[in-house]
């Protein structure tokens, strides 16, 4: 890996800050499974219960040390539930986590009295059967790295010495029935060091928990796990990961060394604890109560010492201006690497070209897929927006967040790698007129739902609060489950403290996804990207451009043209009739009617994402009557925008269309078992 020591301290401070801070989100589900115990019907006793065991499954459990069990009810309908947070989770990663958790399970097994959703940061389970204290491993997931180990017996063997004295950890010597570990290898060759991980449900006696563990694979290893270099073994009860490189936060619970020959492995080195058992089960509240001047502190004195370090190499990023960076190694990808990805940055590659550059689709030599944006070394603009994306987007770590994977500033190429997501942006097919038949109703509620709960977690959710400013069709990635991602945070802004609105002198954004008081008087808030989403919300409804669509109708603006229709009592007329007659009315008014709200003029009277997700996802939410949106004029205008007499075409647009890769799991290949 190549070390870089030329991007300015305070963006290098900016990014380290924002590492520390901003927690990740759960991800995509690695484990599901529905109950067998029979359905409920919408608004029944049952449903109710299990929304108000979900909702104090979410809120409680960051804050009872990471694990809470609940009953909810009265037979027939009573229901038991239980939610989990790894270990090594904080509080904020754990509420994120849950957050999630509590939106898939209902959807995932639908009117199912019974579920299991697990991800890499927490688990949710309940059911209309008591399960608290008992043993599931009905059904397990395997996960693993594709790459092999050169010296199998050795590994494998250093692996379940060091899995064994982790378990015995966990079922000993915690009562939270978790720990990690590491195993040094002295002779450093092929593999250092080797990390690991159990856990098992805090309702299991130690018995149970080491049962459990033998069960899934921990004494005896798995066929699939074999010889390689890392993986892991998911159930309801219990888990375990070990790999090559350390994936978990924190110190581990214990060190060993291997020793040479066929020595006997030393006793563990257990770190000593910076808490009591008691503050142990309180860690991930009290993690983030460290006072932040002490934190900035630390950093700055952390961020000096990098900075006086000799040897920089001096790389010319944007013409004449040579600024100086530090080294993150964590994010530096060689361009070599690069370059044999994408062919040589091939035309055949070529996902698609903007305003800073094209980008490429790429394939790393471990099989991952990625997406290369290579800015222009003509653009004067392209290194501030790389600074900024990488800022704002280096650990934004969300299901609906396109992912950033790493980035190479060498033999002045500036490079951001992204993952692959390969069903390309939702404006290549909502607007096309064959390809949008594929956006059922499901399909496009679910990419409306997403983008609500991506826009809430940049909002709300990652300690600092950021306005994306750009959010339009073409900034929203589709994977290949057309889960939405949005995309391109180089125009975003970020918010630190209490503050949630800003004034600037530089406009950005799109013309017909501004807002009008950041198009007219450059006013920033949360309330801007509310707007996009209203506009974005109608374009998904109907299959209509807000703007640039010579249809008589459309031609008007699409929200003038809503309103209208709102207005008639012919709403429905505006639904996408690639659609057809099969969409549920309810849902549909719903949408239309949170697309209008979220377009109004005062930005007062726009809800907030977070009331956008509750609306979305509760029928008994009553939404308040939208008023005549932004922008709007009537008949008697020439124009249905105001704005539009200010800007034409898209000369406000500075981000172009991405495509973005498949979000590599750390461990990339995953197959269940049911037993």
């Amino acid at each position: 890996m190549v070390s870089f020591r030329h991007v300015s301290f305070p963006f290098f401070l900016c990014l380290i800050f924002l590492i520390f801070l901003s927690p990740p989100t759960a991800g995509d589900p690695l484990y599901t499974q529905c109950g067998s115990t029979g359905n409920y019907t919408a608004s029944s006793t049952y449903e109710t219960n299990l929304n108000l065991l979900l909702r104090s499954l979410a809120s409680n459990t960051s804050l009872s040390g990471g694990f809470l069990n609940a009953t909810v009810g009265q037979i027939p309908d009573q229901i038991y539930g239980l939610a989990m947070c790894r270990g090594d989770t904080n509080a904020s990663v754990c509420r994120s986590c849950l957050s999630d958790a509590i939106q898939d399970a209902p959807q995932l097994c639908a009117y199912n009295k019974g579920a299991i959703v697990g991800y890499d940061d927490c688990l949710l389970r309940y059911s209309n059967q008591r399960f608290f204290s008992t043993v599931d491993t009905s059904m397990r997931v395997f996960e693993w790295n594709p790459n092999n180990v050169t010296d199998r017996s050795r590994f494998d063997k250093i692996v379940d010495e060091l899995m064994s004295a982790i378990t015995d950890w966990a079922v000993s010597n915690s009562t939270r029935r978790f720990a990690t570990g590491q195993m040094v290898n002295s002779t450093k060759a092929p593999f250092p060091q080797i990390h690991g991980l159990v856990q098992c449900t805090q309702d299991l006696s130690p018995s149970q928990c080491q049962q459990c563990l033998q069960d899934i694979g921990l004494e005896t290893t798995p066929t699939q796990l074999e010889g390689k270099e890392g993986g892991r073994v998911v159930a309801a009860s219990c888990n375990f990961r070990y790999e090559i490189y350390k994936f978990f936060d924190g110190a581990p619970s214990l060190k060993l060394e291997e020793p040479p020959g066929n020595a006997p492995v030393p006793a563990p080195v257990v770190p000593p604890p910076t808490k009591t058992p008691e503050e142990e089960g309180k860690g991930m509240v009290l993690a983030i109560a460290i006072p932040v001047v002490s934190a900035l502190l630390l950093l700055s004195a952390i961020c000096i010492c990098f900075w006086r370090r000799k040897s920089a190499i001096k790389l010319p990023l944007d013409g004449s201006n040579a600024e100086e960076i530090e080294s993150v190694e964590s994010l530096l990808i060689d361009i070599s690497k690069l370059r044999v990805a994408t062919a040589n940055f091939s035309e055949e590659n070529k996902l698609g070209e903007g305003g800073f550059g094209a980008v490429y689709k790429g394939l790393l030599s471990d099989g991952r897929e990625i997406a290369v944006k290579r800015l222009s070394t003509s653009s004067t603009q392209g290194l501030g927006e790389l600074k900024n994306e990488l800022v704002l987007v280096a650990r934004l770590q969300h299901r609906n967040l396109v992912r950033l994977l790493g980035v190479c500033l060498e033999e002045e190429e500036k490079l951001i790698v992204y993952e692959y997501v390969p069903n390309r942006s939702l404006d290549t097919i909502l607007f096309d007129p064959v390809k949008r038949e594929q956006l059922n109703w499901a399909t496009r509620y679910k990419i409306i739902g997403g983008i609500a709960r991506g826009l809430l977690y940049l909002h709300e959710e990652s300690q600092l609060k950021i306005v994306h400013r750009d959010l339009k069709a073409s900034n929203i990635l589709l994977d290949r489950d057309m889960n939405p991602k949005i995309s391109d945070f180089g125009m975003a802004r970020l918010f630190g403290g209490d503050q949630s609105q800003g004034i600037t002198n530089r406009i950005v954004g799109t013309f017909g996804y501004m807002a009008p008081e950041d198009a007219m008087r450059g006013q920033i808030s949360i309330k801007s990207d509310v707007y996009s989403f209203g506009v974005l919300v109608l374009e998904i409804v109907t299959g209509r451009k807000n703007i640039g669509s010579s249809d008589s109708e459309s031609s008007k603006g699409l929200l003038n043209y809503t309103w209208e229709q709102w207005t008639k009592g012919a709403i429905l007329e505006i639904l996408d009739p690639s659609l057809g007659n099969h969409c549920p009315r309810n849902e549909v008014l719903r949408c239309i009617q949170i697309g209008l709200l979220c377009v109004q003029e005062d930005p007062s009277d726009r809800p907030t994402m977070s009331t956008v997700v509750t609306m979305l996802s509760s029928d008994s939410v009553s939404l308040q009557d939208p008023s005549q949106p932004a922008f709007y004029i009537g008949k008697s205008g020439t124009n249905s925008d105001v704005y539009s007499n200010d800007f034409h075409g898209d000369t406000h647009d500075r981000s172009a269309n991405r495509s973005s890769p498949i979000s590599p799991n750390e461990v990339s290949i995953t197959e269940l078992e049911p037993r």
